[in-house]
């Protein structure tokens, strides 16, 4: 993959992470900060970080649960440890973090 392919894809995927939790409607506080990086701020105050990493081509999120990286197999970002999908990751790590089930989706 190239920059300019894992710039694009790490992009598109992070913008729909943002619109995914915003259709929560839970109050979870979004910021972007920089290019590449999601601020989360939920209501007990607890904040998760995703971004991208360039150079190692990697969605990175740090979680009060844990730090988690995730990179594309040319359909999905994958965790590299599980293999988990990273919206199904973030539903899980959100929900623990917002203290309801979250389910997050793409569309």
């Amino acid at each position: 993959m190239t920059d300019t392919e894992f710039e694009a894809l790490a992009g598109s995927a992070l913008a729909a992470v943002e619109h995914a939790i915003e259709a929560t409607g839970l109050d979870i506080d979004i910021q972007a900060k920089g290019a590449g990086v999601l601020d989360l701020e939920f209501e007990d105050g607890s904040k998760m970080i995703i971004n991208r990493h360039a150079a190692a081509r990697e969605i990175w999120v740090a979680a009060r649960s844990g730090g988690f990286h995730f990179r594309h197999d040319g359909t999905a970002w994958r965790d590299t440890r599980d293999g988990a999908e990273l919206f199904a990751a973030l539903s899980g790590l959100v929900s623990a973090q917002a203290g309801a089930t979250v389910t997050l989706t793409t569309a």
